[in-house]
C-alpha cells in the first residue's frame, strides 16, 4: 500500500492510498469519489506517459509520498436559469434519483460483475433495506462476529448510496469487507482478481445477513432473512430395497432448477430438483443402500429464489462447464403443485379469494361498484405492500405457514409469485464471462444493470433470457409473493 498526493486543478489531495494489488482503474474510482472526474476522463501523469486502467504498478515506479498530476473535467450539473422551468439536472441528487425512476449502477472494480449483479438484485427488496437501516441504527449484537457486523453495515451503506446517487457508485468498502469475510473472493490470477460465481456470492451474503439481522425482541421478526427468503422443506426418504422410511425437515434459501435433456421449462426443472437419489448406510441391511428422497414445500417465503443449475465440474478439462440448454421461465409462477398437503390446505382459501377478486375486476366497469362494496371487497396486496408502511419499514410479524400478520389484518400468501429480478450469465464458464442484473422497478419498468450502465428494457425481453446460445441466460430468478388480505 502506497500513500501519494494528487494535484488536480488548484486542489491537492493528500494521503491518497494506492493498493498496488489492484488495478489502476480502482485508484481512478477513488479519485472519482474525491474529484467527480469520471475514470474515463482522468489523465494521470506517471513515468512513461499516462496511467492506463490495466497498467502494472510495479512497472510504473510510483514512490511513497510522490505527487501525481491529474487532468480532467468533473461531471457538470447544468444550472437552471433564474426564471423558467426546473430541469432534472438542477434538482438535488436525491430528487434526481426519484425523477430517474431507478437507482445507480456500480463500477466494476476488476471482475466484480458477479458481486454487482448480486447487490442490485437484493437491493430491490425494500424489507431487506428496512432491516439493514434498523441494524445500522441499533448497533452490533454481542453474538455477531466483527467481520459479519462490518459486512452487514457496509451492505446497508452501499444500499443507501445506490438510492441517493444518480452517478455510478464505487463499492470499495463493501468489496474489501466481502474479501475479508470470504477470502475466496480475493483470489488472484496473474495479479488480477478472478471472476467468481454469483450464486456463491449471493448465498454467502445472505448467510452473513441472516446471522446479523436476528432479533431477540419479541415484537420483531426473530430471523428477518428467513422470513423474507426461507423455504421450509419436508422430505420423505425411502429405501425400496429394505422398506425403511423416514422424514426430514430443513430450511433453504433457494430452490434448484435441475437441467437435463428432458427439461424445457422451469416447472419441469423444479420437479426434478425436488427428487434425488442418495446412497447411505442402511441399519436394516447392514450395508450401504440407495434411498429415494422426495421433497415438497411446507412453508413459503415472501421472495422465492430459484437457481438454475447450469454449472457442473468437467473432469476432462478440470473446470466448471456450463449447460447452455434453453429453459423457459414465466413472469408469473405458481408453486402450488410443489407444496405439501398441509400447506395446500392453507393456500386454498386465499387462492379462491384471489380468483374471485380478479374475476370481479374483469367483470366490473369503472363506477359500477356500490357505495358499500369497498367493505365487502377483499383487499389484494403484493408482499411488499402488505409488509411495509409508507417509509418502506417492515410492519409484518411473521410469514410462517404462508400467513403474514400485523396488528390490523392478516395477509395470506397464495403460492403465486411475480418475477422481480433475474441474474444472468453470459459465457461458457462460471469462472469467466459476464454477470448482469435485470430488476423490476416499483413503477413496473425493467432496468438492466450492466455494472455502471443501467438501461431500460421491455418486459417481453426479460423472459427471452432463457438460454440456448451464447447470449445472457438466467442463472438466478427472484419472484415476489402475491398475497391477499382476508
Amino acid at each position: 500500500m502506497l500513500t501519494v498526493s494528487v494535484k488536480w486543478q488548484k486542489e491537492v489531495f493528500s494521503n491518497v492510498e494506492i493498493d498496488t494489488s489492484q488495478t489502476p482503474y480502482v485508484f481512478k474510482c477513488q479519485l472519482y469519489d474525491l474529484t467527480g472526474v469520471p475514470p474515463e476522463r482522468q489523465k494521470i501523469m506517471v513515468k512513461g506517459g499516462l496511467l492506463k486502467d490495466d497498467s502494472d504498478w510495479s512497472m510504473l515506479g510510483v514512490k511513497q509520498g510522490q505527487r501525481l498530476m491529474m487532468m480532467g473535467t468533473a461531471d457538470e450539473i447544468v444550472k437552471a436559469p433564474e426564471k423558467g422551468p426546473v430541469f432534472v439536472e438542477d434538482l438535488p441528487e436525491e430528487e434526481q434519483v426519484l425523477s430517474l425512476g431507478h437507482s445507480a449502477g456500480l463500477f466494476n472494480l476488476g471482475n466484480t460483475c458477479y458481486m454487482n449483479s448480486t447487490i442490485q438484485c437484493l437491493h430491490s427488496v425494500p424489507e431487506l433495506k428496512s432491516a439493514l437501516i434498523k441494524y445500522s441504527q441499533s448497533g452490533r449484537s454481542n453474538d455477531v462476529d466483527q467481520s459479519s457486523h462490518m459486512l452487514t453495515v457496509a451492505t446497508s451503506e452501499l444500499f443507501n448510496d445506490l438510492d441517493k446517487s444518480v452517478k455510478p457508485v464505487a463499492p470499495m468498502q463493501f468489496w474489501m469487507l466481502l474479501r475479508k469475510k470470504y477470502p475466496q473472493f480475493g483470489q488472484l490470477h496473474n495479479g488480477t482478481f478472478m471472476q467468481q460465481d454469483a450464486e456463491e456470492c449471493w448465498t454467502q451474503l445472505l448467510y452473513t445477513l441472516s446471522q446479523s439481522l436476528r432479533s431477540v425482541n419479541a415484537s420483531e421478526i426473530p430471523d428477518t432473512v428467513k422470513a423474507l427468503f426461507g423455504i421450509d422443506i419436508v422430505s420423505r426418504v425411502h429405501c425400496q430395497e429394505s422398506g425403511e422410511e423416514s422424514s426430514e425437515t430443513e430450511s433453504i434459501y433457494a430452490l434448484k432448477c435441475h437441467i437435463s435433456h428432458e427439461v424445457n421449462h422451469l416447472h419441469e426443472g423444479l420437479k426434478h430438483g425436488l427428487k434425488s437419489e442418495l446412497e447411505k448406510a442402511s441399519p436394516a441391511l447392514g450395508r450401504s443402500a440407495v434411498y429415494l428422497k422426495e421433497s415438497c414445500i411446507n412453508g413459503l417465503p415472501r421472495y422465492l429464489t430459484i437457481q438454475f443449475v447450469r454449472f457442473f465440474w468437467k473432469r476432462e478439462s478440470n473446470q466448471k462447464a456450463k449447460i447452455l440448454r434453453k429453459v423457459d421461465y414465466p413472469l408469473e409462477l405458481d408453486v402450488y403443485d410443489f407444496c405439501s398437503d398441509d400447506l395446500r390446505k392453507k393456500l386454498d382459501a386465499p387462492r379462491q379469494k384471489l380468483r374471485d377478486e380478479e374475476g370481479k375486476k374483469l367483470g366490473l366497469k369503472g363506477g359500477e361498484k356500490s357505495s358499500n362494496s369497498k367493505d365487502n371487497d377483499v383487499k389484494m396486496t403484493e408482499a411488499e405492500g402488505s409488509a411495509s408502511n409508507g417509509s418502506g419499514e417492515s410492519s409484518v410479524a411473521s410469514s410462517q405457514d404462508g400467513v403474514t400478520t400485523d396488528t390490523d389484518k392478516e395477509t395470506h400468501l397464495t403460492g403465486i409469485y411475480d418475477l422481480v429480478a433475474v441474474l444472468t450469465h453470459k459465457g461458457r464458464s462460471a469462472d469467466s464471462g459476464h454477470y448482469v442484473a435485470w430488476v423490476k422497478q416499483e413503477s413496473g419498468k425493467w432496468i438492466e444493470y450492466d455494472d455502471d450502465n443501467p438501461l431500460p428494457q421491455r418486459e417481453e425481453d426479460i423472459t427471452k433470457l432463457s438460454g440456448g446460445g451464447d447470449w445472457h441466460m438466467a442463472y438466478i430468478c427472484m419472484y415476489k409473493a402475491r398475497s391477499i388480505s382476508m
